[in-house]
């Protein structure tokens, strides 16, 4: 992936951050001169892999497969003190697909703040846990897990099973969601249908507009 494509995707997800009044903590805006002036704070977030993602999964084409998103609370897995939930905010485009994943530690809720209608999908093949239910909860209310797309608009959410493989993406226009969950892991936690790599290599065709999370040095 480009890094030119990583920073317009990054210019995009401010653009929608302003247009929903949604403001990011300071370091979200750093550069990698200040996460080194910020030496303790910066390991400190990069330990809880808090700040931006961009990603195309290793499929080549980020319009059609890849996320946006922004880690602004995580704990350290199984760690006595630690946040035990995680929060980010994500950025899901027009028929941009975040491929079939299952998690074995996180159950989630999916939260579209505003923008398109989030389309989500789940799979019979691939779990790495049995959920124990064929439900999934939409604000409270009990869905067929299986065998139809759920469609989200704004202020909807849904309860996403741990163990069970699921996909999503926007229809309409770009959706802006949130995503609230147990501690997150997307070095150990992320386990795919397909073989794909969970973070992109990238092409340095210009300057980093601001660093991903997994790019700061500890």
């Amino acid at each position: 992936m480009k890094r030119s494509q990583i920073n317009l995707a990054l210019r995009q997800a401010e653009m929608m951050l302003n247009r929903y009044s949604w403001a990011l903590p300071n370091w979200g805006k750093w550069s990698m001169l200040d996460h080194s002036k910020h030496p303790i704070q910066s390991r400190w977030l990069r330990e809880r892999q808090l700040g931006w993602d961009v990603t195309d999964f290793g499929s080549g084409d980020f319009l059609k497969r890849g996320l946006t998103l922004f880690c602004i609370r995580n704990g350290k897995p199984n760690v006595v003190g630690e946040r035990p939930y995680a929060e980010k905010v994500m950025f899901v485009g027009i028929n941009q697909e975040t491929p079939f994943h299952a998690h074995k530690n996180k159950l989630e809720d999916i939260i579209v703040r505003g923008g398109g209608t989030l389309c989500v999908e789940f799979s019979r093949d691939g779990a790495v846990l049995d959920s124990g239910t064929d439900m999934v909860y939409i604000d409270g209310k009990a869905e067929v897990l299986f065998g139809k797309v759920h469609r989200l608009v704004a202020g909807q959410s849904i309860t996403i099973p741990k163990g069970i493989q699921h996909r999503f993406w926007g229809e309409r226009e770009v959706v802006f969601a949130a995503e609230v969950s147990q501690c997150n892991d997307d070095i150990t936690d992320n386990h795919f249908l397909e073989k794909m790599g969970r973070f992109s290599e990238i092409e340095e065709d210009e300057a980093p507009y601001f660093p991903l999370w997994n790019e700061v040095l500890l």
